[in-house]
């Protein structure tokens, strides 16, 4: 279990600095930032990569909705939830401590702003309200758990469950940015919370309310289609 847990501290570590991290240092610079785009594949990347690095130890979940939706699905022990959920908290929170020290680093720094942080309303990059965000994060999520145990099922072709997962994220960062900035992840949202500037933490419970919502949903929706849960 120690094993197990140090992988998901480390995964979920690698996708809060990559992808937040991305987000933070490189999406914005003039002329050469990432964008979107660019943000929308780190995110997939972190889990790619990670997956491959260690998902044969964990099973490679980074996410505590992602965790309870494989426990829900029948992949997952439940006595194993509440460890995998603190290891995964604290990887994000870990990274971005890491982050907060780098961008504190830079020329003329005042304040991190909005940090990468999970909003809606004012705090949603496009402005979009709590109804959207709620409805944008639990789809989403569902669409990830889905993805997530049909490319890991006993039917789908070996070894390139990774590559599957990953790209899911990238699409679902891609569709949901301009919404939320995309959480599906309640660990990922509660790390860059903590130094954000502006209404993240009061907002917090949205993003982990609809990822554990959406993830239950996905993985009753695939007990049902599947032939094999």
């Amino acid at each position: 279990m120690t094993k197990k847990l140090l992988a998901e501290f480390i995964g979920t570590f690698w996708l809060v600095l990559g992808g937040c991290g991305s987000a933070v240092l490189a999406a914005g610079v003039a002329d050469v930032g990432i964008g979107w785009l660019g943000v929308s594949l780190a995110f997939g990347l972190t889990v790619l990569t990670m997956a491959y690095t260690v998902g044969h130890i964990s099973g490679g979940h980074f996410n505590p909705a992602v965790s309870l939706g494989l426990m829900i699905g029948g992949r997952f022990d439940a006595k194993d939830l509440i460890p995998y959920w603190v290891a995964q908290v604290i990887g994000a929170v870990a990274a971005s401590v890491v982050l907060y020290i780098i961008v504190s680093g830079g020329e003329g720094f005042t304040g991190v702003g909005g940090f990468a942080s999970n909003g809606y309303g004012a705090a949603s990059p496009q402005g979009y309200g709590l109804m959207a965000a709620l409805v944008i994060e639990v789809v989403m999520t569902a669409m990830f758990l889905i993805i997530i145990l049909g490319a890991t099922s006993a039917g789908a072709p070996a070894g390139f469950a990774p590559i599957a997962i990953g790209l899911g994220l990238t699409l679902i960062h891609l569709i949901s940015i301009p919404v939320t900035n995309t959480s599906v992840n309640p660990a990922r949202s509660t790390g860059v919370a903590l130094f954000a500037d502006g209404p993240a933490l009061a907002q917090l419970w949205l993003f982990w309310v609809a990822p554990l919502v959406g993830a239950a949903l996905g993985a009753v929706i695939w007990k049902v289609m599947s032939p094999e849960d």
